[in-house]
């Protein structure tokens, strides 16, 4: 199934882009994609991530759909 990531904000900075398309399995739980595409960006570890799947807050249970949207990106406080 082919899925869209989307990097927000010092997301998008670390990574390089501001999207990707990546395959997952027929069947794929959320956590299981978020894990592999920190193991190919490493240098998202040092952050504090939060994620989203077709803009909807994700604990990682889901399961994925083909052409669902993924997103990650950081927390953000205001004052």
């Amino acid at each position: 199934m082919k899925v869209q990531v989307l990097f927000f904000g010092a997301m998008a900075e670390t990574v390089g882009r501001r999207e990707i398309e990546i395959y997952a399995k027929t069947g794929a739980k959320t956590g299981d994609v978020f894990r592999q595409i920190i193991a190919d960006f490493p240098q998202l570890k040092k952050h504090s991530l939060l994620f989203a799947v077709n803009q909807e807050y994700s604990k990682g249970g889901e399961t994925i759909k083909n052409g669902d949207e993924l997103a990650i990106f950081t927390a953000v406080s205001g004052g």
